[in-house]
């Protein structure tokens, strides 16, 4: 995708603050001194077979968007593909699951679009606001900062488990809680400490959105394996092989940009590249204030929260996995 982007035409607005350039999260437009709109599209098909916990999951993975842009959310659109034999039984329930986290957000569901189509699809449109001069993009991180991830990885290689129906009720319900669990507080939390750079962890998984920041920071990201954060029972499905499509796709994709240390276990290795449904935060800040930040999120309730590394001066890789 990144190759076909780059071949569109180079579009340049003095108010279009955040645009193609740095495959940043969602695009961001300043209307004037004190405000700008952030403006994001996301929807998928079900990772789920819960029509309202899907609903939850792929509005909470749009709005992620926002928060990873230090912004609030005010609007959403509803984006709806939905086979014919659906309309009455399952879509209202989607609808009322992407609602509920819309509300949660303290945004409004203000309508949208559907279609008919074989398989069901669904997302947002989410319009957020930022003052310009606060819009946190993935292009800020500094050498000596310290990286923050705040939510487990794994849910790609549970979903696979899923439909092998090879994980147990506690893994799932596990999975789902963090799917469905907005970014709201750790946003606001970082931009109350000042955190230099940020996004989402989703598709792309932990590697290629860090990757991203790497890039289009200039720096060189050195991230230790054990710090990071996994959801309990997926290092042991990694093993087993259940791993989704996508996972290679993203190893594949970074060949030459991620050194992985030879003593770091073929399972942690995998689990880096696994691509998430609305992963958690991946923040840059500086380390004194990361400590506030880590106190901030673990008052909240969040106790996945981990500092998994650090920024430096740019090197042969973009990231060193040690």
């Amino acid at each position: 995708m990144s190759q076909v982007l780059r071949q569109l035409p180079v579009v340049t607005n003095e108010n279009l603050l955040v645009g193609l350039n740095t495959s940043d999260d969602a695009a961001v437009y300043k209307l004037n001194d004190n405000q700008a709109l952030i403006y994001t599209v996301d929807f998928f098909t079900p990772v789920v077979d819960d029509p309202y916990i899907f609903g939850q999951i792929a509005a909470c993975n749009a709005l992620s968007d926002v928060y990873a842009m230090g912004g609030k959310p005010l609007l959403a659109l509803n984006i709806v593909g939905i086979p014919e034999q659906m309309t009455e039984d399952v879509l209202p329930y989607i609808l009322k699951g992407g609602a509920d986290k819309v509300k949660e957000s303290g945004a409004v569901v203000g309508g949208g679009h559907s279609i008919i189509c074989p398989e069901p699809i669904y997302g947002l449109s989410v319009l957020g606001e930022v003052h310009p001069d606060k819009v946190i993009t993935n292009a800020g991180a500094k050498p000596g900062e310290v990286l923050i991830l705040t939510k487990p990885l794994g849910t790609g290689i549970a979903a696979t488990a899923f439909k092998a129906d090879m994980i147990d009720d506690k893994l799932y319900k596990k999975v789902i809680d963090i799917m469905s669990s907005l970014n709201k507080v750790a946003s606001e939390a970082a931009v109350s400490c000042d955190a230099s750079s940020m996004t989402d962890i989703t598709g792309f998984g932990l590697m290629g959105h860090a990757n991203e920041m790497a890039e289009a920071s200039r720096v060189s990201l050195r991230i230790e394996a054990d710090k990071i954060p996994i959801i309990s029972g997926v290092t042991e499905l990694a093993s087993m092989g259940l791993l989704p499509a996508g996972l290679y796709r993203n190893k594949k994709h970074l060949e030459g940009k991620v050194k992985v240390d030879a003593r770091v276990p073929e399972n942690i290795a995998d689990i880096v590249f696994d691509p998430q449904t609305s992963g958690g935060l991946l923040i840059s800040i500086d380390e004194e204030k990361a400590l506030k930040l880590m106190a901030i999120l673990a008052a909240s309730g969040n106790n996945h929260a981990r500092i998994i590394g650090r920024v430096e001066n740019r090197q042969d890789y973009n990231i060193l996995l040690e």
